[in-house]
């Protein structure tokens, strides 16, 4: 029976990380004489700004983070895909943060008890945001978890994973994209 539920998983994880998000070509905004990508959620707008309290009650705003490359991991606990990648998302938030990376776990429609809980028994320091209401995911329009968005100091989003991870090595590929 534990091999079925492993072998079903695994499966989950592979189907998940394999699904692909397919870009189009964003619109732009004319601010003064310079074009400024317009707002959306596709690579190549201006990222939606939103506003969450971390796991302290602190407010964390996007647009607060502005000058700095970002990632925004969409997930929630009880996903088996988004607990499979979190071991490669703490490496990165290790190794990368202080060269300015900031990596923002924002978990969906859970109570503070339970995200606290799960980053506790799983020795995990990135900072977490509760969208406890579900209104930025909705913003985001995450239809499958998890979704992760990287950002870069601009605002602009630069790639979008739908699925997993399955490395830490896919992720650090996708970071030259947003590092300096």
């Amino acid at each position: 029976m534990q091999r079925i539920s492993v072998f079903l998983a695994m499966i989950l994880i592979v189907l998940t990380s394999t699904t692909g998000c397919r870009s189009t070509t964003p619109s732009t905004v004319n601010e003064g004489s310079n074009q400024v990508p317009a707002e959306g959620i596709m690579v190549g707008n201006r990222a939606p700004d939103f506003q969450l309290n971390n796991l302290e009650g602190q407010a964390i705003s996007l647009e607060g983070l502005q000058g700095k490359p970002v990632i925004l991991n969409f997930w929630a606990t009880w996903c088996p895909p988004c607990r499979y990648e979190m071991p490669f998302l703490q490496a990165i938030y290790d190794e990368y943060a202080s060269q300015g990376l900031v990596l923002l776990e924002i978990d969906i429609g859970e109570s503070l008890s339970t995200v606290k809980k799960y980053f506790a028994d799983n020795n995990l320091s990135m900072p977490a945001l509760l969208d406890s209401n579900n209104q930025v995911s909705s913003r985001y329009a995450i239809t499958a978890i998890p979704t992760t968005f990287f950002i870069d100091k601009n605002g602009v989003i630069k790639f979008k994973k739908i699925g997993a991870f399955l490395s830490e090595d896919e992720i650090i590929n996708e970071l030259n994209k947003i590092l300096p």
